[in-house]
C-alpha cells in the first residue's frame, strides 16, 4: 500500500470514529425534511412553485411588496419570508403560507427519497432512538410523504414545521426547542441532521449537536465554512455504524 493509500484509509478511519462518537450519545434524532429525508421538489419543481406566488401577489396588487431579487428567487421560502417581514401577522402572509402548503402537498406526492434515508430511520427507531421532523416545510406535507414511506410511525407525533409565525423558521431554534420539549429530550443527548447553513445556526442556538448532510461538494464546503465539525455525503456510512451494534439505546 503507498502512503497516499495509508493516508487516505486512516482519513477515512478518523472520520467513521467521529462519526461513531456524534451518533453514539443520540437518544433523540432532529430531522430536516427537504434534503436528509427526501428531495420534496424532485419533480414538483420549487423554481416553478415560487414564481406562482409571486404571479399571485402580482395578481392581488402587491408586486411592491417584493424587490426585484425576490420575484426572481428560485426559492418560493424566500418569497413567502420576505411578505412575512413585511406584513407580520397578516391575512396575506396566513393566505399565502397556505397556498405554498398545498404546493407542498403537492410535490410529497413526488418527492424522491434520499438514498439510505428510510432504512436508516427504521434502523435508528428499531435501536431505540425517538426522532422527530424539524423542518421550515408544512408539517402537513412532511406527514404526507412519511405516510406514504411508511416511515410516520417513527416519527409521530413529533412533526415540527412551519406555521403562519414566519419569525420561528430556522435559523430560530423555535421548532427544534418544540420537539426537544415534547420528547423530554436535554440538548447534548440529542442530534439534528440538517443540510442547509439555517439548520446549522438552529442546532448551534438550541445547544444540540449538528451533523450536516450535503450531496454536493460546494454544499458540504459552505457547511464546513459555516462551522459544522461533522458532514456526510451520504447517510450510508450512519446506517452501517448503527447495523453494527453501535448507537443502541436499549
Amino acid at each position: 500500500m503507498t502512503s497516499d493509500a495509508t493516508s487516505d484509509a486512516t482519513s477515512v478511519a478518523s472520520e467513521i470514529e467521529k462519526l461513531r462518537g456524534l451518533i453514539t450519545p443520540a437518544r433523540f434524532v432532529l430531522w430536516d425534511f427537504d434534503g436528509p429525508i427526501c428531495r420534496l421538489f424532485a419533480t414538483h419543481r420549487a423554481e416553478r412553485v415560487a414564481a406562482d406566488l409571486v404571479d399571485w401577489l402580482e395578481r392581488q396588487g402587491l408586486r411592491g411588496l417584493l424587490t426585484d431579487a425576490e420575484r426572481e428567487t428560485l426559492d418560493p421560502q424566500v418569497v413567502l419570508r420576505a411578505v412575512g417581514r413585511r406584513r407580520p401577522g397578516s391575512d396575506l402572509v396566513a393566505g399565502l403560507e397556505e397556498r405554498l402548503t398545498q404546493e407542498e402537498l403537492r410535490a410529497a406526492a413526488s418527492a424522491l427519497p434520499t438514498a439510505y434515508a428510510d432504512p436508516l430511520i427504521h434502523t435508528w427507531t428499531a435501536v431505540g432512538a425517538r426522532l422527530a421532523v424539524t423542518t421550515n416545510n408544512s408539517p402537513r406535507a412532511a406527514r404526507t410523504y412519511l405516510e406514504s414511506r411508511g416511515t410516520a410511525g417513527c416519527f409521530t407525533p413529533h412533526l415540527y414545521g412551519r406555521t403562519e409565525h414566519l419569525h420561528h423558521l430556522k435559523p430560530d431554534p423555535h421548532c427544534l426547542n418544540r420537539a426537544l420539549s415534547a420528547l423530554g429530550a436535554a440538548p447534548t443527548t440529542a442530534l439534528m441532521i440538517g443540510d442547509s447553513l439555517s439548520d446549522l445556526t438552529a442546532a448551534h442556538r438550541a445547544g444540540v449537536p449538528f451533523l450536516g448532510y450535503a450531496r454536493r461538494t460546494q454544499k458540504a464546503k459552505a457547511l464546513r465554512a459555516a462551522g459544522a465539525d461533522h458532514v456526510v455525503r451520504s447517510l450510508e456510512p450512519l446506517l452501517r455504524l448503527l447495523r453494527g451494534g453501535h448507537g443502541a439505546h436499549r
